[in-house]
């Protein structure tokens, strides 16, 4: 009898260090992994994750790239000069090759692309991201953001 319950304490504390080991499904990892590369402006890594269908949209301004020329120009374009970007992610789930991740995206750089020319401007600007993955490709389908453009005007009020 000790042995058996020795046997399922051993299982029970096994599979409990297995279940909080942090791993994530491929699919909240590669989004991890693609938001990393957008948000250190890692354009030869964006490369690979976007083909001719891929799409760019931002929703709440709606603005829509579609094709891998198309989206990395206009990454390109936004992101020069930036000093610091990065997503923080408050909270992440998927649904298949649906990701959300839903956080704040982080902007320190030059205010000229907000009406604020000869300014450095910070911002973080609640959002959420939807990611549809192609995951046997390492693709990006679509990247659709919904911003709080708000939030973004009452930031640069104040600046």
């Amino acid at each position: 009898m000790r042995l058996i319950s020795v046997f399922l304490l051993f299982l029970f504390v096994n599979f409990s260090a297995k279940a909080s080991n942090g791993d994530m499904p491929p699919e909240q990892k590669m989004a991890v992994d693609y938001m990393n590369a957008l948000t250190h402006q890692q354009f030869y890594k964006l490369n690979h994750y976007y083909n001719r269908d891929s799409v760019f949209y931002d929703k709440t301004a709606n603005r829509k790239y579609i094709g891998r020329k198309n989206i990395l120009s206009f990454l390109q374009r936004v992101q020069q000069g930036v000093l610091e970007y990065k997503f923080n992610i408050d909270h992440m789930f998927n649904s298949g090759s649906l990701v959300v991740l839903i956080g704040n995206y982080y902007y320190k750089g030059p205010g000229d692309l907000f009406g604020k020319p000869g300014k450095i401007i910070t911002l973080a600007i609640p959002s959420v991201t939807m990611l549809t993955l192609d995951l046997g490709k390492k693709r990006i389908k679509e990247h659709q953001d919904l911003l709080d453009y708000q939030t973004m005007s009452d930031q640069l009020t104040i600046q």
